[in-house]
C-alpha cells in the first residue's frame, strides 16, 4: 500500500518538477545572449535532420536549450536524476528515450534507432553519461552512428560566467545575464561495416574532437575544467 502510494505522489510530482525545470531553465537562458561559433562545420548535417548530436553530460543544460522544439531524440538514463532531466527534455519538444550506453546498452540502442527511424528525427547521445568517466566517449554512440547511418556533429558551449559544481562531470550551470557560446566540431561519418579496432580509432577521434572544441570555448572565458 504504501509503496502504491509513494508510487502514485512520484508520478504526480515528475510533471511538475518538468514544468519547473523548463520554467527556471528558460528564465536563465533568455538573458543569455548565445553565439554559435563553426556552425558552418555541422550546417549541412543538421539541416539534413539526419545526424547524431554529441555533447559531454556537464553541457547538457545550454544544449538542449539551444535546440528547442527540434525532437531529437535523446538517450536519458533510468535513474530519478534523468527521469527529471527527460520531464524537462519533453517539455523542450524533445523525445527522452529511456535506457543507458553503459547498462543495458544493447536495449538502449535498439530503443534509439527505433525512435530515430519512426520519428526520421535527429538523435542526441552525452557520451560520457550517466555517471562517467567525465570527458570519455563511451562506445555507444560510434555503434548508433554505424546502424543508422547518421553522421556524428559533436558539439561543447561554455559562458563567461558560470558555476561549476563538484560533480563527476563538473556541471556547468552559467549565471543570468550573460553571454555565452555553442561550438561545433567536425562532423565525424562511421561506416557501417568496423572491426574493433576501427571503432576503437572512431570512438577516440570523436572524444579528442569533444576534447578539443570544449578546451577551446572554454579557453575563450579563461575557464579550465578538467
Amino acid at each position: 500500500m504504501k509503496a502504491s502510494l509513494k508510487k502514485k505522489m512520484l508520478d504526480f510530482q515528475w510533471p511538475l518538477f518538468g514544468l519547473f525545470g523548463k520554467f527556471v531553465i528558460d528564465l536563465i537562458f533568455s538573458t543569455v545572449r548565445i553565439e554559435s561559433i563553426d556552425l558552418e562545420k555541422a550546417r549541412q548535417e543538421m539541416e539534413s535532420g539526419r545526424c547524431v548530436f554529441a555533447f559531454w553530460h556537464s553541457r547538457m543544460l545550454m544544449v538542449s536549450y539551444a535546440y528547442e522544439g527540434q525532437g531529437a531524440a535523446i538517450l536519458v538514463s533510468r535513474s530519478n536524476d534523468g527521469e527529471m532531466m527527460a520531464q524537462v527534455l519533453e517539455r523542450q519538444g524533445h523525445n527522452p528515450v529511456r535506457g543507458s550506453t553503459s547498462r543495458s546498452g544493447v536495449r538502449a540502442l535498439s530503443r534509439m534507432i527505433k525512435a530515430v527511424k519512426e520519428k526520421n528525427c535527429p538523435a542526441a547521445i552525452v557520451p560520457d553519461g550517466p555517471r562517467g568517466p567525465r570527458f570519455k566517449v563511451q562506445p555507444g554512440i560510434i555503434a548508433l552512428a554505424q546502424k543508422t547511418g547518421y553522421p556524428i556533429v559533436p558539439i561543447s558551449c561554455s559562458a563567461r560566467r558560470m558555476k561549476v559544481f563538484p560533480s563527476w562531470d563538473r556541471f556547468i550551470l552559467p549565471y543570468p545575464f550573460n553571454e555565452g557560446r555553442v561550438i561545433y566540431g567536425a562532423p565525424i561519418s562511421v561506416p557501417s561495416e568496423l572491426d574493433s579496432r576501427s571503432r576503437e580509432l572512431y570512438r577516440v577521434k570523436l572524444e579528442n574532437e569533444l576534447n578539443r572544441i570544449t578546451k577551446a570555448v572554454d579557453g575563450y572565458y579563461g575557464h579550465n575544467i578538467n
